[in-house]
């Protein structure tokens, strides 16, 4: 994946054998984007933040607004503070 110019990360996507639970935010915003087959392969994705510094649901990375794009595996994050 070539780094674009708003990408401050470039964060692997992990296959994890047992979903990370996701907050229902997250869920909510995704509801009629994704579903079935394609929102079952995310719960069982994550990443390992570099805003939040710790793994988090690929659910919870895809709806962040640092989410620049997801290529072959990998995900592209603005790196802003988030707003608590």
């Amino acid at each position: 994946m070539s780094e674009s110019p708003d990408d401050k990360y470039t964060v692997d996507i992990i296959e994890i054998p047992k979903a990370i639970p996701a907050s229902k935010e997250s869920l909510e915003a995704i509801r009629d984007a994704v579903k079935g087959k394609a929102l079952a392969k995310m719960k069982k994705e994550a990443v390992d933040c570099p805003v939040k510094v710790r793994r988090v649901s690929f659910i919870e990375c895809f709806t962040c607004p640092n989410f620049n794009r997801r290529v072959r595996g990998k995900v592209g994050c603005a790196g802003l503070p988030l707003s608590s």
